[in-house]
């Protein structure tokens, strides 16, 4: 049975966290909200729970370009390869904040995603997320959940995300209403900053 948890940013209560953190070891899918759009997200190193987030989004998995939520830099080489000091410079600028940077994976990445070449990383400047990953002790997946209106892209109230969603996932977090623009995409795995998509995070930092 799906259940919906209210949860404040401003201090997440460690009993509920540890609710969905639970969930996630088991494999459960779980809605949480972000410093952008509220997502989608499973335990990486649940296969099960990442094809069926897969299904859902009507991807195949191996193709996926799911982004990884961590919740500071210094697990970042357990995925990604070795990055030069003005890359590293350029992420301490920019997180936590509303950026997935696209950065070269390494060979531990999950077996589902060995063949990537490359590796969004999230770092939400929301305590929520954030705290959630602190205390699974790895990564979760990270895909925005859309809305098939078409004058709104995102869904932002967490009672209609938990209408629309029960049936799929295990819990909906109620972390007051999200925002409606997604993060800003920026390819790092060459080198030079390269923007692919301007969303919510300002780009004058580059």
């Amino acid at each position: 049975m799906s259940k919906i948890i209210k949860i404040y940013e401003d201090n997440p209560n460690p009993k509920e966290i540890n609710k969905v953190v639970e969930v996630l070891k088991q494999g459960g899918l779980v809605i949480y909200p972000t410093d952008t759009v509220y997502g989608l997200g499973c335990d990486i190193t649940k296969t099960k729970a990442l094809e069926k987030i897969a299904k859902i989004k009507g991807v195949k998995l191996e193709k996926a370009n799911f982004s990884f939520i961590c919740s500071d830099l210094s697990n970042l080489s357990d995925y990604v390869r070795q990055i030069d000091t003005a890359t590293y410079k350029v992420l301490k600028r920019a997180l936590p904040g509303p950026y997935t940077f696209i950065l070269p994976g390494n060979n531990s990445l999950p077996k589902v995603f060995k063949k990537k070449k490359t590796v969004g990383i999230r770092i939400p400047d929301n305590n929520i997320a954030r705290e959630i990953v602190s205390q699974l002790g790895n990564p979760i997946i990270s895909t925005s959940i859309y809305d098939e209106d078409e004058l709104l892209e995102y869904t932002t109230d967490p009672e209609l995300i938990f209408e629309k969603w029960q049936n799929l996932v295990d819990i909906v977090i109620d972390g007051g209403y999200g925002d409606n623009v997604a993060s800003t995409v920026i390819d790092l795995s060459e080198g030079e900053p390269e923007v692919i998509r301007e969303g919510k995070g300002e780009i004058d930092f580059l």
